[in-house]
Formats: C-alpha cells, sequence, structure tokens
C-alpha cells in the first residue's frame, strides 16, 4: 500500500496556491506528486512488488488518475470508520510519498497534523503526525512500514519512530517552530521556506528508495521495527486557538486497540 499527500513533493511550495482545491497551481502539484507517486510505483516493482495499491491521501484530491502508472490500482475515499485507511493484513508493507513532518517541527516546510489547527498530537507520551497515525495502525495489523519519502525533518520523524524503514528526502525546510501561539490560519503561512531538489531529480531518488525498500524487505524483513507501544493507549490532542476561543486539550483513550482509537472522535477536556 503507497500512501500518498502533496505537501511534501518536491516543487510545492505553498498551501494557498498548490495544495488547496482551486488554488493556481493545484493542478500542477497533482501532477508533481502523480509523478512521485509513478516513481515509487516502479522502483516497488523493480524491488520485487506484485501488486501496488496507491491511496490517495490528500484531503482536496492528490493523484491524477490519468497521469498514474497503469500497473498501479487507485483508491480515493477511506469508508466509515477511516482508520486504517484501506489496510489489511492482506499487504505485505506499507509506504508513503509526499509526506509532511507532524506539527510542531522545526525546519519543516508547511509543517501540519491533520489540519493546521493542531499543536501536537501524542499517543502514550509519543508525538505522532498523520505518517504515525497510519504506520501504527500498519503496526497493529502486523504489516512493516518500509519506505518514507518527504522533506527532511519528516525523513528524520519517520526513522526515530519506524526504525529501519528507508527514507528519501526531496526538499528541506528552513524555519523554526515554536509558534503554538499562531491560529490555524497563519499557522498556514509560516512555513513556507525551503530548499528543494528538481522534480525529476526527486523522482530517480524516490524510484531508487523504493526498490531499495522493496529488497530489505525480501531479505532482511526484521530489520523493519515499531516503537515499544502497548494499550491501554492514551491519545492526547492539543488545538490551536481560534478567535476567541482559546487553545483546548483532548484525551481519549482505549483499552487494547490503536485503529479504534484513531476512529475514536476528539473529547474536549480542557
Amino acid at each position: 500500500m503507497l500512501m500518498t499527500d502533496m505537501e511534501a513533493c518536491a516543487g510545492v511550495l505553498n498551501a494557498a496556491d498548490w495544495v488547496v482545491a482551486g488554488g493556481r497551481c493545484f493542478e500542477q502539484g497533482q501532477r508533481l506528486l502523480t509523478e512521485e507517486t509513478n516513481a515509487a510505483i516502479d522502483g516497488l516493482f523493480a524491488g520485487g512488488a506484485t501488486e501496488v495499491l496507491v491511496v490517495d491521501g490528500h484531503g482536496a484530491g492528490g493523484i491524477n488518475p490519468e497521469l498514474l502508472d497503469e500497473r498501479a490500482l487507485l483508491l480515493r475515499g477511506f469508508g466509515n470508520p477511516a482508520y486504517p485507511l484501506g489496510l489489511d493484513a492482506s499487504f505485505a508493507a506499507l509506504a508513503f510519498v509526499g509526506q509532511h513532518a507532524k506539527a510542531g517541527t522545526p525546519r519543516s516546510h508547511l509543517t501540519h497534523t491533520q489540519w493546521w489547527n493542531f499543536i501536537d498530537l501524542a499517543v502514550n507520551g509519543i508525538s505522532i503526525g498523520e505518517y504515525g497515525q497510519t504506520a501504527l495502525c500498519a503496526m497493529e495489523l502486523g504489516i512493516p512500514t518500509i519506505l518514507a519519502c518527504g522533506e527532511a525533518a519528516f525523513a528524520d520523524e519517520a526513522a526515530a519512530l519506524t526504525p529501519g524503514v528507508v527514507t528519501v528526502t526531496v526538499k528541506w525546510g528552513l524555519m523554526e517552530d515554536g509558534l503554538d501561539d499562531l491560529d490555524g490560519e497563519a499557522y498556514s503561512r509560516a512555513k513556507l521556506s525551503a530548499i528543494h531538489v528538481s522534480p525529476q531529480r526527486a523522482r530517480q531518488l524516490i524510484r531508487d528508495g523504493a526498490m531499495q525498500a522493496m529488497l530489505r524487505l525480501k531479505e532482511a524483513p526484521q530489520s523493519f521495527t515499531y516503537p515499544n507501544l502497548r494499550p491501554p493507549y492514551v491519545r492526547t490532542a492539543r488545538f490551536r486557538h481560534d478567535g476567541d476561543t482559546p487553545q483546548s486539550t483532548a484525551c481519549d483513550d482505549h483499552p487494547s486497540s490503536f485503529i479504534a482509537l484513531m476512529n475514536s472522535p476528539y473529547t474536549k477536556a480542557i
């Protein structure tokens, strides 16, 4: 399963123009993501994959189906409940393309978790972003996470959360964080400085990384690991202020299932 997002593709410069439907560069952003996805697909097949399901994980829709590698299948829409986003125990591995770092990450680009209103999301004290939400679902299902492509800060995040994962960096964010006082709209505009590799070079790097990940999966599957995260699971979410509404915290738990917790609504506790 290949999970995709748009913000961390090489050449995607900001949110308002590139990743929001109706933005003046939105279709170009979709093309950049789809081509990075195709590079990953090609590398996965070159490394021995026999089937790849691409999941369009970008809220506004990030994949252009007409440009997608014909060998892949495409999933858009997660059903109810949403998590684990189409993943089940039949999959051999989970991979990511275009993934950005979690909210609050220093020197990252277009930083957020789910939306710009999060300050932080943690489970059992481990801070996670969108990558962690899906990768830890895979952990519960016994599926390794093998590939993490995106910005440099995200690559570090993925390597720390899921040791052994092959990471590919296609851009470097330049802005520090420490911006908890901003509301969501201001935060969406606060992390726009980055150095990008060319899209063509990014695709080459992603293809090579995807092939390496598949070969490692075949030769040393035990090298892909997860944190020592055990039930009961407690999720703590901190949200930014919105106008006159102050910052808030939601704390929820589940006795046995990380996936069930991800599908639980946020209960405002503070």
